[in-house]
């Protein structure tokens, strides 16, 4: 057996991918930090019911569980941040106000997130807690898109969907929780002729707004003119149309669209939903919306919206960047050279010190300077 063999979906990260996600994470925690957003660090592991909330099917499976040698309890790996930093929110802090919290840290699937990914996803993201309204919405999607612009993601489309306009239906319409979790399916896969099938014994207005929803999808404008025409004008699907119209006219962004038919993370979101997309991955960049009854679970729900970002899947998405060449040093017990070796790593250098005996490999070190002394004087000079 080769025991350096890694389980499927799980990889290292060699140099060049962990300094360079360890300087996106700096620099979108102090852009968060900037926006004030505080810093919350949940830990890897908790009792399984605590990360497996809102009954979603979807959660479970993708969630890794072991037994507690200590209290012979369910643990879980956490797939998802966003529960526990609900958790801190309900909890720990207990705010009557505004609060708003970021993290970043690993979590782990059952299965990759999607194609070419990983199972060991590193997530950073921001949460915003006791503010119901649109202002909320849009404070959030802005940070979004001003993190991904940081950090040189370009050319981002952006969707946004509404999970109000299915459950409004359901509700309305008296579907059962075994229906609603087919439609579900039907709908996440735009599986036009399966949900045919399923909406066939509903009542005509029922079925026909569900049979339109997959189609509900492009540009701003003409969605939601369209929807306003042929979904019925329960109040619920027109306030998340209101919603939806003025978010997408208010924020910035090349490229916008909405999709109504899109109920990803259904089981906990309750409002506005939205993505980001980038030419250069199959699947979404950054996840986010509304999830105002999640707290319930840790006995005090509110009003909550925010977005996570996979730094590894982003770290994809950029052009590769060649290292600066550091300074090689001689191995001396000098204090002249001590001094200038501290002042230029002080100032950004990678100086490094060759220790006695080692042979060289220039390409390994990755130096093209070097330490010389000259005239009593150390000085930089080109290999």
């Amino acid at each position: 057996m080769q025991n350096w063999l890694l389980p499927e979906y799980i990889q290292d990260m060699l140099p060049d991918e962990a300094w360079r996600v360890e300087q996106l994470r700096a620099q979108l925690l102090d852009l968060m930090r900037k926006s004030g957003y505080q810093l919350v660090s949940p830990p890897l592991l908790e009792y399984a019911e605590s990360l497996l909330i809102g009954d979603s099917p979807d959660m479970d499976l993708r969630t890794f569980k072991l037994v507690d040698q200590l209290s012979g309890r369910t643990l879980a790996l956490r797939a998802d941040i966003t529960p526990q930093v609900a958790r801190i929110d309900a909890h720990l802090l207990n705010r009557q106000g505004v609060a708003r919290l970021c993290y970043a840290g690993s979590v782990l699937h059952t299965q990759p997130a999607g194609l070419n990914r990983t199972r060991e996803l590193l997530q950073i993201g921001a949460e915003l807690y006791g503010h119901a309204g649109l202002e909320s919405d849009l404070e959030i999607q802005q940070l979004m898109l001003q993190a991904l612009a940081l950090i040189g993601v370009t050319d981002v489309h952006l969707d946004l969907g509404h999970v109000g306009v299915f459950r409004a239906l359901v509700n309305h319409a008296g579907i059962d929780k075994a229906l609603e979790a087919e439609l579900f399916a039907a709908l996440q896969s735009k599986d036009s002729t399966t949900l045919q099938g399923l909406v066939q014994s509903l009542d005509e207005v029922f079925r026909l707004a569900l049979l339109v929803l997959p189609t509900l999808y492009g540009g701003c404008a003409e969605v939601l003119a369209r929807a306003r025409r042929e979904l019925p004008d329960f109040p619920e699907i027109i306030a998340a149309l209101d919603s939806l119209q003025a978010v997408s006219s208010q924020l910035q962004v090349a490229s916008i669209s909405i999709d109504l038919a899109d109920l990803r993370g259904y089981h906990y979101h309750s409002g506005m939903v939205f993505a980001a997309y980038h030419a250069g991955s199959h699947d979404a960049i950054a996840l986010g919306g509304r999830y105002d009854d999640l707290g319930k679970s840790f006995g005090r729900g509110r009003a909550a919206t925010g977005f996570s970002m996979d730094l590894r899947q982003l770290y994809r998405l950029l052009p590769t960047r060649a290292e600066l060449p550091g300074i090689r040093a001689p191995y001396l017990d000098d204090v002249a050279l001590a001094a200038v070796i501290v002042e230029l790593r002080a100032a950004g250098e990678m100086v490094i010190v060759d220790l006695p005996g080692s042979v060289d490999f220039p390409a390994e070190s990755q130096c093209n300077r070097s330490l010389v002394l000259r005239d009593g004087v150390w000085q930089v000079i080109a290999i």
